[in-house]
């Protein structure tokens, strides 16, 4: 497995460092689960610092869907792994959420993005444009100033036909499908009169050296944008460094290719994040044994009671994943803490508060915690 580098064209092989040269992950590790405490650790993040010794979620933002919801932050979480911070998808808002949630920018370890739909990449960008300055708050933190690794998708290759058919404009038809490498270019190219600016007179760091971006090569499984995006496929690995390894899948998510699945395997846990996915067996592979499993889940019931016309709720099956299916993959994969997030709806009140843990518990016989904004759930493996 490789990873393509924006700033340095090539493929670079993975190293092998730190944790497996002290064996301290591995087979026993990938089959450890969730301690006696499961979710009566969680607490609600925010304001100051966070214990460095150990694992631990961070939840930034719950809402799934581009729709702006006052209530909810876009999908974001954070895995903090002794004292780093690896951010899983940068949802609107996610840059604001980690400033509240007491987490320092030059802690911030790497990012990775399941997929390139705009609610999974509102603040990407902000994370370098407004990072180099630090907080604003009074905690005197400072900004980012070293290289942080950013982990994607890859451009797609070609545009479904239009969902309903009939015709449909095409945006940027010379480069109408960009991985992330194209849009961190563009990105930096769009703003590069404010870095200019702010270059000159607050000396502050070149976003340039801040990103260093990695498109995952996709495995010959036979993998097609335009038919089966998410063929049965065995986990490979995409990134590592001296606390986490990183593994992926290919996840069935309506037209989107590709959209991946993560596991962090740590010294202190295991913990696998869906993406946006229908019912997988491949995130049931990915996550044989995890501690934590991070799902995506959709309310169906919701949608057909405000009369959601048919073919838009065989739409939302093929995109994303049934509470009741949330528990019954979480099941076949032997999770320890399952962990609902990414609702759908995520509106407070659209679906009774209790409805999304009471439906993954019909299938699945571990703990179920619905996410919020700002809780922090500790990882424990198994013993």
């Amino acid at each position: 497995m490789t990873q393509h580098d924006d700033r340095a064209p090539g493929t670079a092989g993975l190293s092998r460092r730190g944790l497996f040269r002290a064996g301290a992950i591995g087979t026993a590790a990938a089959a450890a689960s969730w301690g006696t405490a499961g979710a009566a650790g969680a607490t609600t993040a925010g304001g100051g610092p966070h214990d460095d010794t150990g694992v631990a979620l961070v939840v930034l933002g719950t809402a799934a869907g581009p729709p702006v919801e006052s209530g909810h932050a876009g999908i974001s979480t954070v895995l903090r792994v002794h004292g780093r911070n690896y951010v899983v998808d940068c949802g609107r808002g996610a840059v604001t959420q980690y400033n509240r949630a007491g987490l320092a920018l030059p802690d911030l370890a790497g990012i990775f993005i399941t997929h390139l739909h705009a609610d999974h990449l509102a603040d990407y960008y902000n994370f370098f444009l407004l990072g180099g300055w630090g907080d604003g708050d009074g905690r005197g933190d400072a900004g980012l100033t070293t290289t942080v690794p950013v982990v994607g998708p890859g451009p797609a290759g070609a545009l479904p036909p239009a969902f309903g058919g009939g015709e449909v404009p095409t945006v940027a038809p010379d480069d109408p499908t960009p991985g992330l490498a194209t849009l961190t270019r563009k990105s930096i190219e769009a703003h590069a009169y404010s870095t200019n600016v702010f270059l000159r007179d607050s000396g502050i760091p070149d976003v340039r050296d801040l990103i260093d971006v990695r498109e995952i090569d996709v495995p010959d499984v036979g993998a097609d944008p335009l038919g089966d995006t998410a063929p049965a496929m065995e986990p490979f690995a995409v990134y590592e460094d001296d606390r986490v390894r990183v593994s992926a899948v290919l996840v069935p998510h309506g037209p989107v290719f590709p959209s991946f699945a993560f596991r962090f395997d740590t010294d202190g846990g295991s913990v696998v994040f869906s993406g946006d996915t229908a019912r997988s067996d491949n995130v049931v592979r990915l996550a044989r044994g995890a501690d934590v499993l991070v799902h995506e889940a959709i309310d169906l019931d919701h949608y057909r009671s405000v009369g959601t016309p048919e073919v838009v709720l065989s739409h939302l099956e093929q995109s994303h994943t049934t509470t009741e299916d949330v528990g019954r993959v979480a099941q076949a994969a032997g999770a320890g803490l399952l962990v609902l997030s990414h609702l759908a709806p995520g509106a407070e009140g659209t679906v009774p508060d209790g409805r999304w843990v009471s439906r993954a518990r019909r299938h699945f016989d571990g703990r179920v915690v619905r996410a919020r904004e700002l809780m922090r759930l500790p990882v424990r493996p198994r013993r």
